[in-house]
């Protein structure tokens, strides 16, 4: 079945957003679906050059035409999907929501405050965690997306919507969230990780569809991996942002701030462990490698690799036994190898 599951590497932020819209533009996607909570944000770029960050719609909402749907399995902050929902312009025609996703409420936000899980493990305390927690336990109180009437000309039961697309033949877009370095099942850093398995099988149950359905696993990692600040777990090979600008040959400071505490994350050279790790339980068809632009400023604006860009990513290749197929070299650009080999060849 035409399924694309995009699903990250590392510990989040790999540019996971940038994919999924890029893939969904190039596949033709019908149907994009994201994941997750709040928790999480994508960004994409938008000319001339404005960062959009969605944390709840996935990012080919900014596509006109293709539809967008959150599953059973995700966790609703109502006040920011509405702000979202105005800032895409999406309309009940092109928004569906699962009558079993769950409503994230100020409880479930002010129990992670008061948790102490922000100085221990870096939480985003988006009450994400909390929701999870409540749903498992089967609480009660569980609140659904249809308990909140704004919400309620998108509601559609997703799953058979999603079957009957991949019947016909269109392709599904299926947007996972954070990296697999953060799964609290497959992680060698617990308890340093998130409150949902991050992995692309996870992905799939959440949404309502079988495994036999997917046919493409994109696995998205970055030149240089990231974790977000404070005491949110080991990262090997960790050096600061001072360093990597200097490296980089970039004019400008590099740092990033995370897309929801906005704190500075911290950063590190690539480690290939991890990534070897996320292969083999995703077993990906394709990766894409982000952030070149890191490893050769100039890279990213001419947008093709230089010989230290080259050597790099065939050392990676070696390194995680696995081909990279699309390279990153700046916030908004994309490639697949191949078009770059016949760019290059034709120059």
């Amino acid at each position: 079945m035409p399924l694309t599951v995009i699903v990250g590497g590392q510990y989040g932020s790999e540019g996971k957003g940038k994919v999924a819209h890029c893939l969904a533009t190039e596949r033709k996607a019908a149907i994009a679906v994201r994941t997750g909570g709040p928790n999480a944000g994508h960004t994409v770029i938008e000319p001339p050059d404005r960062p959009v960050v969605l944390r709840q719609l996935p990012t080919a909402a900014l596509i006109p035409n293709v539809m967008c749907a959150l599953g059973p399995g995700s966790y609703i902050d109502a006040d920011i999907l509405l702000q979202e929902i105005t800032r895409t312009g999406l309309t009940a025609d092109r928004l569906m929501i699962d009558p079993k996703a769950i409503m994230i409420t100020e409880e479930d936000k002010e129990e992670e405050r008061q948790s102490g899980l922000r100085k221990a493990i870096g939480s985003t305390q988006s009450g994400t965690g909390a929701a999870v927690v409540k749903r498992i336990q089967r609480k009660s109180a569980l609140v659904t997306a249809t308990s909140d009437d704004r919400l309620a000309k998108f509601i559609k039961p997703i799953p058979p919507i999603l079957r009957d697309a991949l019947i016909k033949g269109a392709r599904v877009i299926l947007e996972g969230t954070q990296g697999f370095g953060l799964s609290p099942l497959h992680s060698p850093t617990y308890p340093y990780v998130t409150s949902r398995d991050t992995t692309a099988a996870a992905f799939v149950s959440e949404v309502g569809l079988s495994p036999l359905d997917v046919d493409e696993v994109v696995m998205v990692l970055r030149a240089f991996p990231i974790r977000v600040s404070g005491n949110s777990g080991p990262l090997p090979n960790e050096i600061d942002w001072e360093t990597l600008t200097q490296e980089s040959g970039s004019p400008i400071t590099l740092v990033e701030h995370t897309s929801v505490t906005k704190t500075v994350r911290r950063v590190a050279r690539f480690d290939s462990g991890i990534v070897r790790n996320a292969i083999e339980v995703n077993a990906p068809t394709q990766i894409a490698l982000n952030h070149l632009d890191y490893l050769d400023y100039l890279c990213g604006e001419s947008e093709s690799p230089s010989p230290k860009v080259i050597e790099f990513v065939e050392r990676i290749e070696f390194e995680i036994g696995r081909r990279v197929s699309y390279l990153g070299f700046n916030p908004s650009s994309l490639m697949a190898r191949e078009h770059l080999r016949r760019r290059l060849r034709s120059a």
